[in-house]
């Protein structure tokens, strides 16, 4: 199928997103109106504490507040790519800022959309080891605590819903059932 685009309208343009109100083509040929909202993308990255190929790794996240969530959430350190920025280099960047940890060697996991039925937002998942520690440098509007757990306490917070972030979620199951052996 060609660009089912018909045209596009721009409602609005904030710091993280901008709104759209797209006239489409849908595969049967009929039209109609989509309001989509655009994303630069993101990165995220899950640090291994530990080796991740040993028998209950530990990796770090972040305790962050989310004033949307109506509270703290745990979350793996991520953050939107800069206009121009690959997914790597926002990565290495965003493990810096959140928390001040440097990694020898990151490796690319899995990248996704986090809700296709609105936003053409996809995140770019990473997995760093040989991690340096440092000094963090959050944003003005970040409030976040690093903490660590063993993987299988993680994917057991996942299963009671303690870790609620999707991007969070999915980038643990992804590295426990795909990556931490690599």
């Amino acid at each position: 199928m060609s660009n089912p685009q018909i045209a596009s309208h721009r409602i609005y343009t904030g710091k993280v997103v901008s709104l759209d109100v797209d006239q489409v083509r849908y595969p049967d040929g009929s039209t109609g109106e989509l309001e989509i909202i655009r994303h630069s993308g993101a990165s995220a990255v899950l640090p291994f504490v530990s080796d991740p190929a040993g028998s209950d790794p530990q990796i770090m996240l972040i305790r962050q507040y989310r004033y949307a969530a109506g509270g703290y959430l745990y979350e793996v350190p991520a953050g939107k790519l800069e206009k121009g920025e690959a997914p790597m280099d926002c990565a290495v960047r965003e493990l810096k800022e959140e928390t001040g940890c440097t990694a020898q060697r990151m490796e690319p996991m899995l990248s996704f959309l986090t809700t296709p039925g609105f936003t053409d937002e996809v995140i770019h998942s990473f997995m760093a080891v040989g991690l340096t520690t440092g000094e963090k440098h959050l944003d003005a509007d970040e409030f976040t605590e690093v903490v660590t757990f063993k993987l299988s306490q993680a994917l057991r917070m996942i299963q009671t819903n303690e870790i609620r972030d999707a991007k969070t979620a999915l980038t643990i199951l992804y590295a426990a059932g795909f990556s931490a052996g690599l």
